[in-house]
């Protein structure tokens, strides 16, 4: 990294810019190496300071929320990581006739946002009862269970470019797939806007149970972990596939399929994300072998990594 960027980081944020930051830190999996420098930014301007100072210096930018859904090379992040604090984690409601309009920070808890909505006895949540990560994360992989997703509900997007400064993108300008959001190259999510429509609240709260019961029972609590490893294939359950492959418990190094739902990766002993890597190659290979099926990842491998086999 250049001094003149390393000085400009560190005039600007001063001690919230940390230089070789161990990202083990900020991700849930509690695994990464470092990064050349992390900040901590608080609004959109400053978002936009710190993508115009990479951009110049030439090197990457790398946006991490509550850091779940990720993982990060052992070798650690060349470039700049960005972690939203506290400014973007408010959320903001109105009225819109009989619709309610949320306005969310991209690092607002996910959960906080389904708390509220339920609270208000607003549909089109309940499905995310107890799924983990931020609003800029759950809008990335487009987060879903049990019939719903973010698509069903989000009605505008705010963003920050280096170039254009600060957009929004109308609902007829999101491009959303299966556990996918086609964010336009180089924007930065700040924050999300929802349109939720009354429903009966005692129905609301009775299916947000009913989520979290079938979650809690199946999704292993207490170890460290990024979520759901594979997407679902069409017609099909990962986990399923991984538990008829032999795998529930295998383990690599500190890295284990967790015995509990077998498309979840725990972190049992200081796992590396090398143990980790190895273990979603593995579980690849295996499904291949018994069902014909590629398993595609559903977290993000960020950082520097060795090229891939073959």
């Amino acid at each position: 990294m250049s001094l003149t960027l390393h000085n400009q980081l560190r005039q600007r944020f001063g001690e919230r810019a940390r230089f070789d930051e161990p990202m083990s830190r900020h991700t849930s999996f509690r695994i990464g190496g470092p990064a050349d420098v992390w900040i901590e930014v608080e609004d959109a301007d400053e978002v936009l300071f710190a993508q115009r100072a990479a951009r110049d210096a030439g090197v990457p930018l790398f946006v991490v929320g509550i850091g779940t859904n990720v993982l990060v090379s052992d070798r650690g992040v060349r470039g700049v990581v960005v972690k939203l604090g506290r400014g973007f984690a408010t959320i903001d409601w109105s009225a819109e006739g009989e619709m309610q309009r949320a306005r969310a920070g991209a690092a607002a808890p996910f959960k906080r946002l389904v708390v509220e909505a339920a609270g208000r006895d607003l549909s089109g949540l309940e499905f995310a009862e107890g799924i983990p990560g931020s609003i800029g994360g759950g809008l990335l992989m487009n987060a879903g269970a049990f019939g719903g997703e973010m698509s069903d509900v989000v009605d505008a997007v705010q963003g920050v470019e280096a170039d254009a400064g600060i957009v929004r993108l109308e609902r007829d300008q999101l491009r959303f797939g299966y556990r996918r959001f086609d964010l336009p190259l180089g924007m930065l999510i700040a924050g999300v806007e929802f349109l939720m429509r009354p429903g009966d609240g005692a129905e609301i709260r009775r299916r947000m149970a009913d989520a979290k019961r079938k979650r809690e029972s199946k999704q292993p609590l207490g170890l460290p972990n990024a979520g759901s490893i594979f997407k679902n294939p069409p017609g099909e359950f990962a986990g399923r596939l991984i538990d008829a492959a032999g795998l529930k418990g295998h383990r690599v190094g500190g890295a284990m399929v967790s015995p509990d739902h077998a498309n979840f990766i725990v972190n049992v002993d200081r796992a590396l994300a090398a143990d980790v890597k190895s273990l979603m190659d593995q579980i690849v290979d295996a499904v291949w072998q018994e069902r014909q099926i590629r398993l595609v990842p559903e977290i993000r491998l960020v950082g520097e990594w060795e090229a891939p086999r073959g």
